[in-house]
């Protein structure tokens, strides 16, 4: 499985090809960074349009920013998202109002345009295009987290600092006691070699460095 990071100036979104399959965009960037994405899946033999599935972690501008651009370009996949970030996605239901990063959320989204594309709901445990899903609320309420072949995209659960891991501020998450009890539970059965995150390099020895970084 090959995956290329795709740096969109302080935020990434993640072009994977798992072998003998079409290839799947993590995460979508901000609307200024269509181009970037556009060109790094054109750079690997592809095209927008044969992209099979957008996975995203989690409603955040910066991650799902680009969608309503990058269909205009030519993506035409469905969109996998948990809830009730699908929903604010799709526009079926708005971010809290009582909580800070939900006013955030509400007034970032009058600048940001409902993509016309699919947008499928996601749970807890289930599958897609070969990924395991695992629910990890906290930074968003859902926010989820991608795993296959010893590979994780950890989106905002954690960012990279130092070639470790981190928690982000409080101030940018929901509730960042709930982030931080989701990646205590995530490390019950985490075996990935490498880790993808939002905001960084990748990580390698993952599972050692998140264990590591929960019992701080």
């Amino acid at each position: 499985m090959e995956t290329t990071r795709i740096d969109l100036r302080g935020v990434n979104a993640y072009l994977v090809r798992p072998e003998g399959e079409e290839p799947i965009l993590v995460d979508a960037g901000t609307p200024w960074g269509v181009s970037s994405i556009r060109e790094e899946v054109e750079d690997a033999g592809h095209t927008l349009g044969s992209i099979e599935a957008v996975l995203l972690t989690h409603y955040d501008v910066d991650h799902v920013g680009g969608l309503s651009r990058l269909s205009k370009a030519g993506l035409d996949a469905p969109v996998y998202a948990a809830e009730p970030d699908a929903s604010f996605l799709d526009g079926t239901a708005k971010p809290p109002l009582g909580n800070h990063k939900g006013v955030f959320q509400r007034l970032v989204g009058t600048t940001v345009r409902r993509p016309p594309l699919t947008v499928e709901r996601l749970g807890d445990g289930d599958e897609v295009a070969g990924f395991e899903v695992r629910a990890t609320p906290g930074h968003t309420p859902g926010h989820v987290v991608y795993l296959r072949d010893e590979t994780a995209f950890l989106g905002d659960l954690v960012r990279e600092k130092d070639g470790s891991f981190e928690f982000l501020p409080s101030l940018l998450s929901y509730d960042s006691q709930k982030a931080k009890e989701s990646a205590r539970s995530l490390v019950e059965s985490f075996d990935a070699d490498v880790a993808y995150v939002g905001h960084g390099d990748r990580v390698e020895n993952a599972d050692e460095k998140l264990r590591s970084l929960v019992s701080t």
